[in-house]
């Protein structure tokens, strides 16, 4: 189902809502950053549960992915007092959240309708209850948890009272960079073949067996099948590395956020994968020759 762009700005200003009323009710500096951030994803992921079963439109947590993380961050950089690292960190947050956002809207994100898995994933459940059920648990609550886990690094950031950009800070910060640059590449060459495909863009004689097949195997995608996925994980991991550079250990618990953004990949590459082969005959052959994730490097 399409979504109007009225919908979505309803949306996005009761988001802005749930931020104000969750600083207003928990404030930052008395209650701790981390009880803000989680009082806001409450409110955001039953408005998102909510707008879902009212639009029957289930992608507002997609709408959500590259912008809620972003007011945590600088949430967390003002509880801690915008100290270098947490800055540093934030402002990663915001070119990482900006590009992202231009991504999906090209791709018409917040107007073209809900995520394509989501019908088939909605008749192989066949139970409105239960899919209901799959919506409030997982699509809205679960997926907002996990914008709580994987920024969590800035949260341990907002705690260091002396904070310094140390060459280790700084490399870990070139390296993030390094993987969001891989990410923008995969995702343009990704989106100039649909284009094209389409006939949304003139027709390339390079894409010609690409066409054939009915997906990308080159550039990127010829060493790995999902190379955005691969920018993206390393995003967040080059941020836990960050921010335990920040804490003196390389092994602290915030790691379970990246952790659990890598499983959710994986189960996403594994679904997504199960419809793609379904689709195109050539797929099997391919997924044989190339990594899922990780690059093929001979």
């Amino acid at each position: 189902m399409n979504t109007s762009g009225k919908t979505v700005i309803l949306f996005f200003v009761l988001v802005a809502g749930c931020f104000v009323l969750a600083i207003t009710l928990v404030p930052i500096d008395s209650q701790g950053p981390l009880s803000t951030v989680i009082a806001i994803t409450v409110g955001t992921a039953l408005l998102s549960f909510t707008f879902g079963l009212v639009t029957r439109d289930y992608s507002w947590t997609d709408r959500l992915w590259s912008t809620i993380p972003v007011g945590y961050a600088w949430i967390y950089a003002a509880a801690g007092a915008f100290n270098p690292i947490v800055t540093l960190a934030a402002v990663l947050v915001t070119i990482w959240g900006g590009r992202l956002t231009f991504n999906f809207a090209r791709r018409g994100g917040y107007t073209g309708g809900e995520d394509y898995r989501w019908p088939i994933l909605r008749e192989r459940i066949g139970n409105p209850v239960g899919w209901q059920l799959f919506n409030l648990l997982f699509i809205a609550g679960y997926q907002q948890f996990l914008f709580i886990c994987f920024t969590l690094p800035l949260y341990t950031m907002s705690s260091l009272s002396e904070a310094r950009l140390s060459t280790s800070a700084i490399a870990a910060a070139v390296l993030l960079l390094a993987f969001l640059t891989l990410e923008t590449i995969a995702d343009q060459q990704q989106f100039e073949f649909q284009q094209s495909k389409y006939g949304l863009l003139s027709k390339r004689t390079e894409f010609q067996s690409d066409y054939e097949r009915g997906f990308r195997t080159s550039g990127l995608f010829s060493r790995s099948r999902h190379p955005n996925y691969l920018g993206e994980l390393g995003v967040w991991w080059s941020m836990y590395v960050l921010g335990a550079i920040g804490m003196g250990s390389l092994l602290h618990w915030s790691i379970a956020g990246p952790v659990l953004l890598t499983l959710l990949f994986i189960g996403s590459t594994i679904f997504t994968e199960g419809i793609t082969t379904s689709k195109y005959p050539g797929y099997s052959e391919y997924r044989k020759d190339v990594w899922p994730i990780f690059p093929k490097l001979w």
